[in-house]
This record gives structure tokens, C-alpha cells and sequence, in this order.
């Protein structure tokens, strides 16, 4: 099986989407599923307002068109609602060809953090992007029931993994005053990020990433260490030689960081939202409270090895298999609808829908 993956977010961006997508296609190639890309790499790109390091594509349709039918997919996913993804979306509306999507990212409140648009038109046009979709692919179920309660049609679930050979305890000292409290993630506005730093902790308070907020709170809270953006080994080393790993953001989908965290045997300390209520629940391995200071300082009373043991259980591969099955059974569906109108004992050929 050849899918095509359409996605705005893409290296150099260090988020959970491209993480995400990058893993999930490397564990599908173990058992022979062949996973591509449509990029902004091949496409002049701008950067976001308020955002400037995030660069957005501007494709063309028929250049967009050229580069589905070179991949010769037997499926298209479409994993963000930007520029590409709206450009893959209207390459297979005006074909009529079936695609899954998959909801990563919280606009509505990203979008009204920043701007003076009102929540319900976001995600009336989310609506829209992903009515069209045979299957929404969410990854928790809290999330996938939101979806559903705010109309969202044919949501299924596609849940996380986390690498085990890199993330994984060390023996690490970085050097600060302990206790460690680790945050990773984009330093923006929107994942709260200052609900951690304000906090009156004992030790040291680390930041890994970076982004649009990071020199106000590096200037307003001058005791805390920001590390910038760091990736695979430099980044497992700060992960494991971490006390607790907090994460204050109320509005992730679902939060990678929590699980590489765990891999390397950290607890975490969060706020009881969706993300974290999903990732962690009632598990021994964090401590959930709107009391974050005091979420962080309990923490730390927790057994590293039941975090082990946690994520033992999310693997790159189980993610990947749940992927292609959510695109196998939206495919089985869409077939179905399109054979029940014939008579029967008439053949039918669906291969044109799925072929571009």
C-alpha cells in the first residue's frame, strides 16, 4: 500500500505534528506500508504573522496536481488545514476521490489567542475542511467525542507512540540546582507557558523550545534556564536528567512530550485537560491538578520505573498500524457505499476512486 500524506507542518519545524508523521511513516515501512510526503520543501513559502519562524506554503494547483499523480498513491491523507492541505483537499474533491484527514492542532483557541476572531467561525470552517473527509482521525477519545459533539462526522482514533531507544533514562546531571522542572514544547502564547515560570518552586525551572513568546519570558523570568530548541540525543539527555516534566498548556490535542518524558522516566505534573486527562488518566505516573505547584511538588514523590512501565506500552508501530488501519476501513466504507447502488451480480470498479 502507497499512501500520500499531505501536511503543512514539516522540518524544519520542531513540533508534534511533524514528530508525529515522521515516526508514524518509519514504523509502517516495517511492515511494508510505503508512506510519502507533500511538503511546503518544494514550494515558496511565507512566514505566519505573529510567527515569523513558521513558514506556510503558497502551492499551486496544478503543481499540487503534478505532485499527487507522480506519487501514484493508493490512498491520500490530509494532516493539516493549511495551504497544502486545502490544495490536496480540492485536487480530490474536483476528482472525486476519497481522503482521510486528521485533526492535530486546536486553531479555534491558537487563532483567538492571537487575533479577534471568534471561536465558533474556526471551527465552523474545520467543519467544513474535514466534512469531506472519510474518516477524521483524532488522537484520544475525549477528543474524538468533541469532535463528534461539535459536528464533526466519521471520527476514529489514532492514538501516539514514543521512541523507546531514544528516549529512555540516563545518568545525567545538567548541572542546575535541583530539583529540575522541565517544560518542552513552542515557547507561544498559547501553551501557557507562564503558568509554569511564575510558579514558586524549589530548584530550577529548564524551558527546551522555542518561538514567538521566548525573549519576553527569558526577560521576565531571568532564573529560569530556556534552552532553546534541541533534538534527539542533546534533547533525551535533558529529558532524563529532569525531577518532574511539566506541562501547563490547556489546549494540545494530545502532548508527545508527555510520553518522551515517561520513556525516559520522569513523572509529569499538568493541568486536568484533554491531552493529559487522555495521555496519562488515572495512571501512578503524574499528578493532574489546577493546583499546578502544588501538581509539581507532588510529583515528585512519584516512581520513575511505573513511568517506564507506562510508556512501554506506546509504541511507534501499534500508532502506525492503528493509521493504516483507519484508512483500510474508511476505504472498505467508502466501497461499499459506491457498490450498494447496483443490481446485483453486477460488477463495479471503485479503483478509480482511489486512484488519482
Amino acid at each position: 500500500m502507497r499512501i500520500l500524506v499531505a501536511t503543512d507542518a514539516w522540518h524544519p519545524q520542531v513540533n508534534g505534528v511533524v514528530r508525529t508523521l515522521t515516526m508514524m511513516a518509519e514504523a509502517a515501512g516495517t511492515f511494508g506500508v510505503e508512506v510519502s510526503f507533500l511538503t511546503p520543501e518544494t514550494f515558496h513559502t511565507f512566514g505566519m504573522p505573529s510567527y515569523r519562524d513558521l513558514r506556510v506554503a503558497i502551492p499551486r494547483r496544478r503543481q499540487i496536481a503534478r505532485m499527487i499523480e507522480a506519487a501514484k498513491p493508493d490512498n491520500i491523507h490530509i494532516a493539516t488545514e493549511g495551504p497544502i492541505g486545502f490544495a490536496a483537499r480540492a485536487y480530490c474533491r474536483r476528482r472525486n476521490i476519497p481522503f482521510t484527514t486528521s485533526f492535530h492542532t486546536r486553531f479555534p483557541e491558537y487563532i483567538s489567542a492571537r487575533f479577534p476572531i471568534p471561536e465558533a467561525w474556526v471551527w465552523a470552517g474545520l467543519r467544513w475542511f474535514h466534512g469531506a473527509s472519510s474518516a477524521v482521525m483524532a488522537a484520544t477519545p475525549a477528543l474524538a467525542t468533541e469532535l463528534r459533539d461539535r459536528g464533526f462526522k466519521n471520527v476514529v482514533l489514532w492514538p501516539r507512540g514514543v521512541d523507546g531507544h531514544l528516549f529512555r533514562p540516563r545518568d545525567v546531571d545538567l548541572g542546575y540546582a535541583k530539583p529540575v522542572y522541565l517544560s518542552v514544547g513552542r515557547v507561544a502564547v498559547e501553551k501557557n507557558l507562564e503558568a509554569f515560570l511564575a510558579l514558586d518552586l524549589p530548584g530550577t525551572k529548564v524551558v527546551v523550545g522555542d518561538g514567538p513568546a521566548r525573549s519576553e519570558l527569558q526577560a521576565k523570568y531571568p532564573n529560569a534556564v530556556f534552552l532553546g530548541s534541541l533534538q534527539g540525543e542533546e534533547l533525551a539527555r535533558v529529558y532524563s536528567g529532569a525531577d518532574v516534566f511539566v506541562f501547563p498548556s490547556k489546549t494540545d490535542t494530545y502532548g508527545l512530550v508527555l510520553l518522551e518524558a515517561l520513556a525516559s522516566g520522569v513523572p509529569v505534573a499538568a493541568l486536568p485537560v484533554t491531552g493529559p486527562k487522555d495521555v496519562i488518566g488515572t495512571a501512578p505516573v503524574g499528578v493532574l491538578s489546577d493546583d499546578l505547584q502544588g501538581a509539581c511538588l507532588q510529583a515528585l514523590k512519584i516512581d520513575r520505573q511505573a513511568c517506564l512501565d507506562f510508556a512501554a506500552n506506546h509504541t511507534w508501530e501499534a500508532s502506525a498500524r492503528a493509521f493504516v488501519g483507519n484508512i483500510t476501513s474508511a476505504r472498505a466504507a467508502v466501497t461499499l457505499r459506491m457498490s450498494s447502488p447496483a443490481k446485483a451480480g453486477d460488477p463495479v470498479d471503485t479503483s478509480a476512486a482511489f486512484k488519482p
